[in-house]
């Protein structure tokens, strides 16, 4: 799926860092030409709408965009108040995720 999400990425002119873990990301030193977060609401065990709780406690502010195989009420109303601008259910249309991204990005700009 990131591999998948890159290439779309790419393909629309968009540059994408992929990571291996919540640690991974959370880790991560160098958010200054970021302008987005993608995140699935299932890490490995973790909740993506937790981990992007505790990038906003350290201090890293993006729009955030969820996708999820496991769509459920808790799921989608937890993305929801955590503020994304978007929450995406498996399969989705590349559309469905690029539109966010080119929104987001006209305002970044």
């Amino acid at each position: 799926m990131r591999t998948g999400i890159r290439r779309l990425l790419r393909v629309h002119g968009f540059h994408s860092v992929l990571f291996e873990s919540a640690n991974a990301l959370l880790t991560y030193g160098d958010f200054g030409k970021a302008f987005c977060v993608i995140l699935d609401v299932n890490l490995d065990g973790e909740s993506g709408i937790a981990l992007y709780g505790r990038l906003a406690e350290s201090g890293i502010s993006l729009p955030v965009i969820y996708i999820t195989g496991n769509d459920s009420e808790a799921n989608r109303a937890g993305a929801i108040e955590s503020g994304c601008i978007a929450y995406l259910t498996k399969p989705f249309a590349a559309s469905s995720l690029i539109e966010p991204i080119e929104r987001v990005y006209a305002t970044a700009a």
